[in-house]
This record gives C-alpha cells, sequence and structure tokens, in this order.
C-alpha cells in the first residue's frame, strides 16, 4: 500500500525508485494509453461531469477523469502538455487563491485571519512567524512550508503524527507546533468542534446557502465509521460553501462569456475557458471581476489568479 511504502521513504534507496515506478506505471495506464483511444473525430476530448458523486456537493469528472491529473509532479504537467486549444484560439484558467481557508476563516468568525486575507498578507508566513514568535521577515523557508502543511491540513482534522509525517519533524516537535497552531487559530478550531455538535445534535451539517448533508454515521458505534462522520461534518459546510459558490460563478460566467469563448473544464477551485487568442485579456478580467464578486456578503475577500496559454501545460 502507498501509505506504507511511504512510511518506508528514509530506509532504503529503492524506496523512492519503487514510488516512482508505481507513479509513472499509474499516469500511463490511466492517460497516456487510455485518453488518445476517448478522442473523437474533431480531435476533442469529453469528460461527462456529475452533480450526484461528491457529498460536498463538488462537481466530480469521470469517463474519463480530467480532475486528477496531477499538477505539481514532472509527468503530470507532460501530460497535462498534450491538451491543447483549437486553431487560432487560447486556453483561460481561473483559480481561486486559498478558497478553502478563506471560506473557513469567514464561517469560524477567525477576524485575525479575515484581516490577513484582506490585506493580501502572506498566510503562510504570518502563521509562521506567529507559532515560532519571531517577526515575518525572519520566517525560514521550511518555516513556511510547515506553517502552509498546519494551514491546509488543518481542515481535514491533521493529528500530531501526520504533520509529523508530512514536515518530518519528530513527533514532541510536531505536538508542540501543533499546540501553538491551535492557541493561534482557537476560532476555527472551535467553529470545527461546533460542527461535530451540531451534527450530534441536527443530524445535518449544512453549507452557508442552506444546503444540507444527513450525517446519520455521527452516532455510530464503530469508532472508525464514527470518525469519519465527524471528519466530513467538519468538512462538508466548507467544501459544500466552496462547491455552491463555484457553481454560482459558472452560471454567472456562462451569461457574461462572448461569442467564440466557452467553459471547458471545471477542476475543483478553478474555470478553464478557451476563447479567441484576441479575447484572451478580455476574458481574464471577466473571469476575476465575475468570480471574485460572486459572493459580496462575505467578510472575507475572494482572490482569482488568472493565467493563458496554448497549452493546458503552460496553465
Amino acid at each position: 500500500a502507498a501509505n506504507e511504502i511511504d512510511k518506508l521513504r528514509w530506509v532504503h534507496p529503492i524506496i523512492n525508485l519503487i514510488t516512482q515506478y508505481r507513479e509513472y506505471t499509474k499516469r500511463k495506464a490511466t492517460y497516456v494509453d487510455a485518453l488518445p483511444k476517448l478522442v473523437d473525430e474533431h480531435s476533442r476530448l469529453h469528460t461527462d461531469f456529475r452533480l450526484t458523486i461528491a457529498q460536498t456537493g463538488r462537481l466530480s469528472s469521470a469517463d474519463p477523469n480530467l480532475q486528477n491529473i496531477p499538477v505539481r509532479t514532472e509527468i503530470g504537467r507532460k501530460i497535462r502538455e498534450a491538451f491543447k486549444a483549437g486553431e487560432g484560439k487560447v486556453l483561460v484558467s481561473a483559480d481561486y487563491s486559498q478558497f478553502e481557508l478563506r471560506l473557513a476563516a469567514a464561517l469560524a468568525k477567525d477576524t485575525e485571519l479575515v484581516e490577513l486575507f484582506n490585506e493580501d498578507a502572506d498566510i503562510h508566513t504570518e502563521t509562521a512567524a506567529q507559532v515560532y514568535d519571531i517577526k515575518p521577515h525572519e520566517v525560514t523557508p521550511e518555516q513556511r512550508r510547515h506553517a502552509k502543511i498546519i494551514n491546509f491540513g488543518i481542515l481535514y482534522g491533521m493529528s500530531t503524527h501526520g504533520l509529523s509525517v508530512a514536515t518530518g519533524m519528530n513527533l514532541t516537535e510536531a505536538k508542540e507546533f501543533l499546540l501553538k497552531y491551535k492557541e493561534l487559530r482557537k476560532p476555527l478550531f472551535d467553529y470545527t468542534a461546533g460542527l461535530i455538535d451540531q451534527a450530534r445534535e441536527k443530524g445535518y451539517v449544512e453549507t452557508i446557502f442552506g444546503r444540507r448533508r444527513p450525517m446519520p454515521d455521527i452516532k455510530s458505534s464503530n469508532f472508525v465509521v464514527r470518525a469519519a462522520a465527524e471528519r466530513a461534518a467538519m468538512n462538508m459546510p466548507i467544501q459544500g460553501t466552496e462547491a455552491d459558490l463555484m457553481k454560482m460563478a459558472m452560471i454567472e460566467v456562462d451569461n457574461k462569456l462572448p461569442n467564440g469563448a466557452r467553459q471547458l473544464l471545471q477542476i475543483h477551485d478553478s474555470i478553464m475557458v478557451e476563447c479567441g487568442k484576441d479575447q484572451a485579456e478580455q476574458i481574464e478580467k471577466l473571469l476575476v471581476e465575475t468570480m471574485e464578486n460572486i459572493y459580496t456578503k462575505l467578510p472575507v475577500k475572494l482572490k482569482v489568479d488568472v493565467k493563458s496559454g496554448n497549452t493546458w501545460g503552460d496553465l
């Protein structure tokens, strides 16, 4: 199993080679060999987007799944380079920046975190500075990396052990780091704990728009089942609100797109549009303006990063 191999990473040099081999064979079978067989007579590839698979409400992609092509590995980028814009067209991608963490700050009423986002501060540097009790300019790249891991991991119930594995800290260091972080982000922890209580009392959790997810397993006598339900209860209101906002943005973007431009893909926090080369600048502005202002009642401002290029790999 991948997680068992991961534990052995430092034991022998062959472990990394095994991991690399598994990665390459998986990508080859799933994408390199499979995708060319699925294109139509116009060399276009079509995926199905499904509304009822992910329980958070996110869209999921199937036959083929185009949301899972890795973005941070070299092989993933190479695969994405094979996806090209049509003749005379370019691809424009707009991506919500730190979407989940911004929404978590807003939903938890963590005013300090909301203010940092609204001031366009580097959240991970600020977090590291506060946890390590140093000035922001004194934060090292490694300390910032630790803060980034915990900032995103905490939304998924990251434990001391999980933090230790992800950062390379020993268990004592990870425990101390987590304790300081919990003090720093108390509103966030109080909020997620409250979600578990709500799930027990009401039998559901919901997004800010009132879309509910029933949570019957929260009262299960089976610890594993109950723990999974607790993690889902913590995560759904944030990811679900994210999904609601993204769908609202997709509808609004679709209403505003000029002739010659169309949405091609939606991948979690991003929308990809294909348009004429002469439209690229206009579409970039349209995407940023529409997505950032899709719901102005939030206390935290939403931020969108936008890129354009001839291939998906350029984005």
